[in-house]
C-alpha cells in the first residue's frame, strides 16, 4: 500500500467556554454581601501549523477528529476560570484547507511555521457579578459558556515544487529526476513505476537551485479518472514551469507529436489555467535509433501550429541515461523560473471570507416551523446560541432569556403564525408553553 496520502477529510471542534458562576460574598463583618461569581474561561482554538518535516497527510488517515479542551468555569470571589490551551495540529507545506460543506477554500498553508485558526473557541459565560445593577444589586443570573466552532474540513496537499515533469508513462521522467538531483525515485521498465510524486532539489553549475517534481505518468482521459493522473494532477498547480518530457524514440509505437498534444489536452481539461504556465519540451531518449528523425518531424509539425509572431516552446534534446544535454536544459529552466511569477491557485470567488465580524441584519435571527405534533419549532444560529448560553437552572436566567426572545420579535412572530395560549414551543430539546 502506498504511504503517500494527499487528501483527507477531518472534523475539528473548538473548546466551549467555561460557565459563569452565581456566588455571593459571605464574609464576616461585611453586611449585605453582593454578587461575587466570576466569568468562565475561553475555550481552546484548533490551530493548523505548517511543519516542513511532514511530506504527506498520512497522520490524518487514522486520526480524523480533533477536539480542543473547554475553558474552566468561573469561581467565587470574582475569579475567572482559566482559559483552555489551544490545540495545535501539524500539517505539511502546501496544504489547502477547504470547508467540506461549501467547498470554499479557507486557507492555503505554504510557509514553514505558518499558523491558521480553523475553529475558534467559545468565550466564557459571564458570572453574576456582571449583571449587578442599581435595580438588581444581587442578581442570580449567569451565562453558560459559548459553544466552540465545529466544522468538517477537506485537506488537499499540493506539493511545493518550482518545476513539474509531465508526460506519458515510461518516457524517462524518473530517470531524469534521479540524474539532475539527489532524489532516488523507483525506476522500472514498465508503466506506472512511479505511483507517488517524487521531489528533488536541482542545482545548476551557475549556482541556481530549484525544486523539481516528478509526477506519475498521465494518459488520455486522466482528468476523467483514467489511470493515476487524476490523483496527482493537483500537484502541478503550484509549479511555475512545466517540463514536458517526450519519448522521442517512439519506442512504444506512439507518435511523439500526438503524445505532446494528448498530454496538453489533459492539462487543459483538468484546469484551463495550467496552460498559462510556460513549458519547455524535453525530447528525451535521443541516444536511441530514429530519435533524430522523429525530432525533425516533431519540430516541423509543431511549427505549423505557430505563426511568425507566436513562437513555439523551447525544445531541448537530451538523454537521461547517457547524461546528454542536461546542463543546457537546467540553465534554461532556471532562467525561465527567474522571469516567471507565481500563479494564484484560487480566485476570490473560491475563497471563504473569514474576515467578517458581527451579525448580518439581513439574516434572520430565527425561523419558525411546525412539527407533525403541532409543536412550534424555533431554529436559527443566533437564537440557538442564546439558548445554549442560558443557565436553565436559574429562574432569573430563564426570565432573561424570555426577554431576549421578546426583543428578537419571537412572541410577535408566533402570534402572527397563529400561536395560542398553551401551545408548545420547542428550541432544541427544550419545550415551554406559549403565553399570549
Amino acid at each position: 500500500m502506498s504511504m503517500f496520502l494527499d487528501t483527507a477529510k477531518i472534523q475539528v471542534k473548538a473548546g466551549r467556554g467555561g460557565d459563569g458562576m452565581v456566588a455571593f460574598r459571605r464574609e464576616k463583618y461585611v453586611p449585605n454581601g453582593g454578587p461575587w461569581g466570576g466569568d468562565g474561561g475561553r475555550g481552546g482554538n484548533v490551530i493548523f501549523v505548517v511543519n516542513e518535516g511532514l511530506r504527506t497527510l498520512m497522520d490524518f488517515r487514522y486520526n480524523r477528529h480533533f477536539k480542543a479542551k473547554p475553558g474552566e468555569n468561573g469561581m467565587s470571589k470574582g475569579m475567572h476560570g482559566k482559559g483552555a490551551e489551544d490545540l495545535y495540529v501539524s500539517v505539511p507545506q502546501g496544504t489547502t484547507v477547504k470547508d467540506a460543506q461549501t467547498g470554499k477554500v479557507i486557507s492555503d498553508l505554504v510557509e514553514h511555521g505558518q499558523e491558521f485558526i480553523v475553529a475558534r473557541g467559545g468565550r466564557g459565560g459571564r458570572g453574576n457579578i456582571r449583571f449587578a445593577t442599581p435595580r438588581n444589586p444581587a442578581p442570580e443570573i449567569s451565562e453558560n459558556g459559548e459553544p466552540g466552532e465545529e466544522r468538517e474540513l477537506e485537506l488537499e496537499l499540493k506539493i511545493l515544487a518550482d518545476v513539474g515533469l509531465v508526460g506519458f508513462p515510461s518516457v524517462g521522467k524518473s530517470t531524469l529526476l534521479s540524474v539532475v538531483s539527489a532524489a532516488k525515485p523507483k525506476i522500472g521498465a514498465y508503466h506506472f513505476t512511479t505511483i507517488v510524486p517524487n521531489i528533488g532539489m536541482v542545482r545548476t553549475k551557475s549556482g541556481e537551485s530549484f525544486a523539481m517534481a516528478d509526477l506519475p505518468g498521465l494518459i488520455e482521459g486522466a482528468h476523467q479518472g483514467v489511470g493515476l493522473g487524476t490523483q496527482f494532477l493537483r500537484h502541478i498547480e503550484r509549479t511555475r514551469v512545466i517540463l514536458h518530457v517526450i519519448d522521442m524514440s517512439g519506442s512504444e509505437g506512439r507518435d511523439p507529436y500526438e503524445d505532446y498534444l494528448a498530454i496538453n489536452k489533459e492539462l487543459e481539461s483538468y484546469n484551463l489555467r495550467l496552460m498559462e504556465r510556460p513549458q519547455i519540451i524535453v525530447a528525451n531518449k535521443m541516444d536511441m535509433p530514429e530519435s533524430q528523425e522523429n525530432l525533425k518531424q516533431f519540430k516541423e509539425k509543431l511549427q505549423q501550429n505557430y505563426d511568425e509572431f507566436d513562437h513555439p516552446p523551447m525544445i531541448f534534446a537530451v538523454s537521461g541515461i547517457a547524461h546528454q544535454g542536461l546542463e543546457a536544459l537546467l540553465d534554461a529552466t532556471a532562467e525561465l523560473l527567474s522571469k516567471t511569477e507565481s500563479f494564484p491557485l484560487y480566485e476570490e470567488s473560491q475563497m471563504l471570507d473569514e474576515a467578517y465580524y458581527g451579525f448580518d441584519e439581513e439574516e434572520k435571527a430565527f425561523t419558525i416551523s411546525r412539527d407533525d405534533d403541532a409543536t412550534w419549532v424555533l431554529s436559527g444560529e443566533k437564537i440557538e446560541k442564546l439558548f445554549v448560553m442560558t443557565n436553565m437552572e436559574r429562574d432569573e436566567s430563564i426570565m432573561k432569556f424570555a426577554r431576549q426572545l421578546r426583543g428578537l420579535g419571537v412572541d410577535q412572530a408566533l402570534r402572527e403564525r397563529g400561536a395560542k395560549d398553551g401551545d408548545i414551543v420547542r428550541i432544541g430539546n427544550f419545550e415551554f408553553e406559549f403565553v399570549d
